[in-house]
């Protein structure tokens, strides 16, 4: 799957820029790996967000699981 960042570079140089470009391909190098770097930092901190979240709010997590099983599945009410 490609990322936007990678569409956006496979368009612009599909219409303006020459293959041999050395340069293109530095930027274009540096552009994607700062991209990657982007996405490992906030799927970490994602998952680091969340489990502050869980372990400071775990005596709500039953009710709130229970009440969301609830309202979602038991329509038998």
């Amino acid at each position: 799957m490609k990322t936007a960042m990678g569409l956006a570079l496979a368009r612009i140089e599909m219409l303006y820029i020459e293959k041999d470009s050395v340069h293109w391909e530095m930027f274009k190098n540096d552009c994607m790996e700062k991209e990657k770097s982007q996405i490992v930092d906030a799927h970490f901190a994602g998952w680091s967000d969340a489990y502050d979240y869980l372990k400071s709010n775990s005596n709500d997590q039953a009710r709130q699981a229970e009440d969301y099983y609830e309202e979602t599945y038991n329509q038998n009410k």
